[in-house]
């Protein structure tokens, strides 16, 4: 109330002094008197609708905050769906972020990431919305384009070795035709590819797919020349 008192008082002081002021320039004719009092009246009507209008709205407002549910209640209803606790949802954050932590180091085996993660994605708090593009979608595709290269092997010659036998062993490539790509790894100590010693020690570097096809091509094309 008070508040309102003092703008009664300041307005009136405004006016009285707008008054005065216009008065000391001229003085008003009765048309012209008419036309500003006409002027301040349309202000004044304009002024309360706008007033009105926002006292509406403010009620329109507390109308909806007043119906609108508890942001916590609607957070432990959310949670409930998938019979979860707040403290369930909390230990499945931290598990989420230390497997996502893991697989962005490549922390081998990718295997035991990848039982990892399938385990996330069974549980049902996976389904909630903070949790499930990131599980479902952007973990998997980052085990996905996670690739181990294989380690290059280390192979000391034995009596009786060629670079072809070297080549089909197993444990190397089993595709004896690949054995120009253990040649070029080891031009340093091969000067002719058909003269190896025992007790050389050859690098066996992994083949690229590329090599894989190459040479399983000349494989399954090869036709051993008839025995006379």
């Amino acid at each position: 109330m008070k508040l309102t008192k003092y703008l009664v008082y300041f307005l009136s002081l405004v006016f009285l002094l707008s008054l005065s002021s216009f008065a000391q320039q001229e003085e008003m004719t009765t048309e012209e008197w008419e036309a500003e009092m006409t002027r301040l009246n349309g202000q004044k009507q304009a002024l309360t609708s706008e007033i009105e209008t926002l006292n509406t709205d403010i009620e329109n407002l507390q109308t909806v905050k007043s119906g609108l549910q508890d942001p916590e209640e609607c957070i432990d209803e959310l949670y409930a769906l998938v019979g979860a606790t707040r403290k369930d949802v909390d230990n499945f954050r931290n598990a989420v972020n230390e497997l996502d932590g893991r697989i962005k180091r490549k922390e081998s085996p990718k295997a035991d990431r990848q039982a990892d993660l399938d385990a996330l994605k069974m549980n049902k708090i996976s389904a909630l919305p903070e949790f499930f593009d990131k599980v479902h979608n952007k973990m998997q595709q980052a085990l996905d384009a996670w690739s181990d290269a294989p380690p290059v092997i280390s192979y000391k010659v034995v009596r009786g070795d060629c670079l072809w036998n070297i080549a089909k062993k197993k444990e190397h490539y089993g595709n004896a035709f690949a054995w120009p790509v253990i040649y070029k790894a080891n031009r340093d100590k091969i000067k002719n590819p058909d003269l190896i010693y025992p007790n050389q020690t050859f690098s066996i570097p992994p083949l690229t797919q590329e090599e894989k096809d190459k040479y399983e091509k000349l494989r399954k094309n090869y036709k051993p020349a008839p025995v006379q």
